[in-house]
């Protein structure tokens, strides 16, 4: 069985900082939208980008809290080095 790979404090704080950035956007973002529906109905343009980093988002903290060795990773280097 594959072990758990512990995530290391940088991958760690790379990701917080991805969250934080998310955040801080998507207020800004939101911010924009009603300012710009004030007066007159505006496309939400913003639900799309939202929605894309946060999949991504969500990507990033399986690939930092969820990954898992690859017990055949080395082997497979081996031989593509070797032809």
């Amino acid at each position: 069985m594959p072990q758990k790979i512990k995530p290391t404090g940088r991958q760690k704080s790379i990701f917080f900082i991805h969250v934080i950035v998310f955040a801080i956007a998507t207020v800004v973002m939101v911010m924009i939208h009603k300012e710009q529906g004030r007066e007159h109905w505006a496309y939400p343009w913003h639900a799309w980008i939202i929605a894309a980093w946060a999949l991504s988002l969500l990507g990033h903290g399986c690939a930092t809290f969820f990954s898992v060795e690859d017990k055949g990773h080395q082997e497979y280097k081996r031989q593509e080095v070797n032809g």
